[in-house]
């Protein structure tokens, strides 16, 4: 596996934060490179992109690189895989270390040379491995030209000429089967072949496939007396290690055995009862792990083997047990130890010594970065965005609330996503992985059948029902969660009904004799005052505080204006992507659409930027492009903002310099841009110095 310290490359260009804009405009320009990262006494510090300075007032390039810099944008650490590199980044990303240190570059073609090294490697090993195999291995083509003749295949057959690759394989081995498993394209395996007298094989021999296209066979085969010595020699092994698992086995005391190093060989059956380890807690495990880790609090193998005699001790296992062991070191001829024997014998098997203080902060720690990670998930799958303070804390409040099944009720404005917000509550709860998310809008069902649709029926209820009844909601919604949306619009004849299911957590069908149980979380959600119709008598005030257990009020677009820029954003790039786009928005109409009040909250944004998406002609999103009703608006920086005109010049100068910004935000060099808008290189460039000097 290859880090990205090992291909890291230098920049053509490094600036520093105190240089001028002009100067750094100038260098890129010159170099042709839209982007340069930017560091100071080696720490890196961000990005200067070219298409960052058309952003701003011609004054303002008279600051420095620090005012217009991307501090912000996505770096590598030196120690990451390559292959772990995400393969969407332009040109090149920063390489820096843990401290911030600037290290250099990594580009794309750094990536496609480290990939193609390890191509060559793997088959390197592969060419490696096919020779050093015992077994003979031969393959052609579909042209019945050998491709693949092993160094065993010309040993077990006997033949010396080593330029057997490219000749036809019925003149080198007329009698093999190759060219059959050709003609069928079907494997045989376990075949026995005669190529000469005194030469018997056992071989395998399968097709090779491509796409479901055959391209060649392959012959895998080794000699019978090779196999039949192999296959003696296994039988002996196999007899000895039964022998002597009997023996160990038979011993009522726990048997241990390890090698030199306290890596663990065998251990009988006594040590699962005596300790409560398994054999595969046991079986290659070094001593000096399992005593550093826990699994034993001393280990006499270490102690044998630093002191080369048998010790005694009382050990304790993580399990709980007490044990008393003996180990006993093994020599060899010359006096080194080669084996330690461990007899083990239980002095307290009821006895539970073990500890469990499992350090519950550390388990806190990582449990509240799973549940943070598996948010931060859910949030970007849901399209939440949370910039500012208000929705972080929602987000917040939803995390904790996800961990209990008490009622919720979610209130706010039309279009704030309130529904977005119950399934978040639910997702992110265990209810997750046992039930449903069911959703019912209590305003768009007519009354007669509301009661049917949540509580279900029994066969025959009523004229017109199914013959074999309906569950309800509530019972489709079992172990799960329902959410009842615009929930004031309830009849007072079922918010009764309700408000018995919420406390007795049990149902009746209509035309139904008994009771049926279900637990089901309840999450309600209105854009009314709850609470002002109850002294209207249009709620019941028992039924308003059985739900309002958990209020979570979500506030409109307009008073978490952080939001509506990073919704602008995230939109913009969801509906290019489904559309397959590249449309940009001009300043100037991100301030209207910042500005504009948004009485229809997020839905109404949604809904505009996928109008904008498909409806504008070209890739900029102007002003003109807006519905009239936005470009109208009252709502505008407080006021209505009369539409000023400047001189056509200067307003086709100022449509260049946003065009050629957004082409270069998007294709990143002067040359992709001229190609884009049909012009010379040259004349971008021109075009690009003409407006800087201006």
């Amino acid at each position: 596996m290859v880090l990205v310290q090992e291909i890291v490359s230098e920049a053509k260009i490094v600036l520093s934060p105190d240089t001028s804009i002009n100067v750094a405009l100038k260098e890129c320009i010159d170099k042709d490179f839209y982007m340069a990262p930017v560091v100071d006494n080696n720490k890196f510090y961000g990005m200067f992109k070219i298409s960052s300075v058309f952003k701003f007032e011609t004054t303002k390039l008279k600051k420095t690189v620090k005012d217009v810099m991307d501090s912000s944008c996505p770096v590598v650490l030196k120690d990451t895989l390559v292959s772990e590199i995400p393969r969407d980044f332009c040109l090149f990303l920063p390489v820096i270390d843990h401290d911030n240190n600037y290290l250099g570059i990594i580009s794309t073609a750094d990536i496609l040379n480290s990939f193609e090294e390890s191509i060559h490697y793997s088959l390197s090993s592969l060419r490696s491995l096919i020779d050093s195999t015992n077994n003979g291995i031969i393959a052609i083509d579909k042209r019945g030209v050998i491709t693949i003749f092993n160094t065993s295949a010309r040993r077990i057959l006997g033949i010396s000429d080593s330029n057997v690759i490219g000749k036809y394989i019925i003149d080198v081995l007329p009698k093999t089967r190759l060219p059959w498993i050709l003609k069928t394209g079907k494997p045989e395996f376990n075949v026995k072949t005669e190529f000469e007298p005194a030469k018997k094989l056992f071989a395998n021999y399968s097709p090779i496939m491509n796409n479901g296209e055959l391209i060649g066979a392959v012959a895998v085969f080794q000699d019978f007396s090779e196999l039949e010595s192999v296959s003696e020699e296994l039988n002996r092994v196999k007899s000895l290690n039964k022998q002597l698992d009997a023996i160990i086995n038979s011993s009522y005391d726990g048997i241990w055995i390890t090698d030199h190093k306290g890596k663990t060989l065998k251990v009988n059956d006594a040590i699962e009862r005596i300790t409560g380890l398994s054999r595969d807690e046991c079986i290659g495990r070094y001593m000096r792990d399992m005593e550093l880790d826990g699994t034993v609090d001393e280990s006499v193998t270490m102690k044998v083997l630093n002191e080369k005699k048998s010790v005694t001790l009382v050990q304790n296992v993580s399990t709980g047990r007490q044990t008393i062991v003996t180990g006993n070191p093994v020599f060899d001829d010359e006096g080194n130890i080669i084996y330690v024997v461990t007899n083990v014998r239980d002095i307290t098997e009821l006895s539970k010594l073990k500890e469990k203080l499992i350090q519950a902060k550390d388990l806190t720690n990582r449990y509240k970065n799973e549940i943070n990670e598996l948010k931060l998930k859910l949030v970007q799958q849901e399209d939440i965005i949370a910039r500012s303070k208000l929705m972080q804390n929602i987000l917040d409040l939803v995390s904790k609330v996800s961990m209990v099944d008490s009622t919720v009720l979610i209130t706010g404005e039309s279009g704030v996503g309130k529904e977005v917000v119950a399934r978040l509550v639910h997702r992110l709860s265990a209810r997750n992985e046992q039930g449903r998310f069911v959703t019912i809008n209590c305003g768009a069902i007519p009354e007669n059948l509301l009661e049917s649709e949540l509580f279900g029926y029994e066969k025959g209820a009523f004229t017109g029902a199914k013959k074999e009844g309906k569950p309800g909601l509530f019972e489709v919604a079992d172990k799960g969660t329902l959410f009842l949306d615009e929930v004031s619009e309830l009849p007072l004849e079922m918010q009764v009904k309700l408000l018995r299911v919420l406390q007795e957590q049990e149902i009746m069908r209509i035309g139904g004799v008994k009771t049926v149980k279900v637990d089901v979380r309840v999450i309600a959600a209105t854009n009314k005052n709850l609470f002002n119709l109850t002294h209207e008598g249009k709620f019941r005030e028992d039924l308003y505080y059985r739900l309002n257990v958990i209020p979570i009020d979500i506030p409109p677009l307009r008073k978490r204006p952080e939001d509506i820029s990073a919704l602008i954003s995230h939109y913009l790039y969801k509906f290019n992507n489904k559309f397959k786009t590249k449309k940009v928005i001009s300043s100037e109409t991100v301030d209207y659409l910042l500005n504009y009040s948004w009485p229809g909250n997020v839905r109404e944004l949604i809904n505009i930027l996928e109008r904008l998406i498909i409806t504008t002609r070209g890739d900029l999103i102007t002003f003109s492009d807006l519905p009239a009703h936005i470009k109208t608006s009252t709502h505008v920086s407080g006021a209505t903002k009369k539409q000023e005109f400047i001189p056509l010049k200067e307003a086709l100068e100022q449509y260049e310099r946003e065009i050629i910004a957004s082409a270069m935000e998007v294709y990143g060099s002067t040359r992709k841009v001229a190609k884009m808008l049909g012009v010379s290189q040259s004349t971008v460039s021109r075009r690009v110095r003409k407006l800087i000097s201006n």
